[in-house]
């Protein structure tokens, strides 16, 4: 005669419910917060831009998704007690692989990274519910109820180890993250906040040093604040230009050019195109400090000094860099061809030559150089 265990119904209930409050709790939350501006890219590539990615609705379709895949793999596996938790693998590994996008290149996913793990993780998980489906007759009732359970924390283990799987095996890499970030942001306008995005950060590409200098461009403030932030590659890296390791995934190449004139064509350097722009009387504004702010980035000083008073006025209302960057001109070439007199930075460049005077160990003096002047031209110029 067989008896109805209500014991064990709320024991199998509680396990479930557990397990799926985790789930949903962790795919929502690393889906609105975590990859929300990839998966923005992602949607954008795919569908060649003719999409646009929704944070909220995407997070709840794709965990909706991702639990009926569950409910199906738990209903043919038929485990509802200490491995329970086995069932959401393959969703937690959708998950993962959804979230693998590389950025390497123009972006795509881990093909050949998958194409060898995905049968060895199937074969294992497989191994592991074999065992589970033939330890289920010996997994007692009576010794596992309530919400601490020992089934019910074994279930919560399990979980964890897949979601750092998820955590391991998603692209987590920050300056593409922070690429993804600032590319949203400037698309919507929003230039202040974009240069907020990985602003502690030491970690930078080609690509978000082109995002960030469109950005400051966008506000007048290039000349004051680019070596603020860690610049990498040379002036090629300031566009999108043919050849250049700095890509784009969201914005149009269009936007760039639009605001410094107009669309180069089959133009490999951005001095050219920069000259061509002024030949046609096409440059915008902004030019002026694309240029000169390529050339800082070249370290070529001789040429900045010459094509400065093109530009501005060369005297205390130049932008910061400018300034510093006149400085170290003037005191390191024995006749410069322009000058300037500004207390500021002559004292300044005064108390850094004391300063690297007193640590004559490289990896000290660098260091005690960046507590001062790091976000200086003159960090960038003899340190970078």
């Amino acid at each position: 005669m067989q008896f109805y265990d209500p014991h064990k119904k709320n024991s199998t209930i509680t396990t479930q419910v557990m397990c799926a409050i985790v789930f949903w709790l962790f795919s929502l939350a690393w889906l609105f917060w975590f990859q929300n501006d990839m998966l923005m890219i992602i949607q954008h590539v795919l569908s060649e831009g003719k999409t646009h990615y929704d944070r909220t609705i995407g997070a709840l379709l794709v965990t909706t998704i991702l639990y009926i895949v569950q409910l199906f793999v738990a209903r043919f596996l038929k485990l509802y007690k200490r491995t329970h938790a086995l069932t959401y693998l393959p969703s937690m590994l959708l998950l993962a692989m959804l979230c693998d996008y590389s950025h390497h290149g123009v972006g795509g996913y881990s093909g050949r990274f998958w194409l060898w793990m995905l049968p060895v993780i199937l074969l294992l998980w497989g191994v592991f519910v074999w065992v589970a489906r033939q330890a289920l007759p010996f997994d007692s009732e009576k010794e596992e109820a309530g919400l601490f359970s020992r089934r019910v924390w074994l279930n919560m283990f399990f979980m964890l180890c897949q979601m750092l799987a998820v955590v391991g095996f998603s692209n987590t890499n920050a300056v593409f993250h922070y690429r993804c970030r600032m590319e949203s942001l400037i698309m919507s306008g929003n230039y202040d906040e974009a240069l907020t995005v990985g602003i502690r950060s030491d970690e930078s590409d080609a690509s978000l040093m082109m995002l960030r200098a469109f950005a400051l461009s966008k506000k007048g403030q290039l000349g004051e604040h680019l070596f603020e932030y860690p610049v990498v590659g040379d002036s090629k890296s300031l566009l999108p230009l043919w050849g250049s390791s700095s890509t784009v995934y969201l914005i149009p190449h269009d936007e760039f050019y639009r605001h410094l004139g107009a669309r180069p064509i089959a133009v490999q350097s951005a001095t050219r195109y920069f000259d061509l722009l002024e030949k046609d009387s096409l440059a915008t504004r902004a030019v002026a400090d694309y240029r000169l702010c390529g050339l800082l980035i070249d370290k070529d000083l001789d040429q900045f000094a010459r094509l400065l008073p093109c530009y501005y006025t060369v005297d205390s209302t130049l932008p910061k860099h400018y300034r510093e960057a006149v400085t170290l001109y003037m005191h390191q070439r024995s006749h410069p061809v322009i000058s300037l007199s500004h207390a500021v930075a002559d004292e300044d460049w005064k108390n850094l030559q004391e300063l690297e005077r007193a640590y004559p160990d490289k990896a000290e003096r660098k260091g005690k150089v960046a507590e001062r002047y790091k976000g200086s031209y003159w960090y960038y110029y003899f340190y970078n």
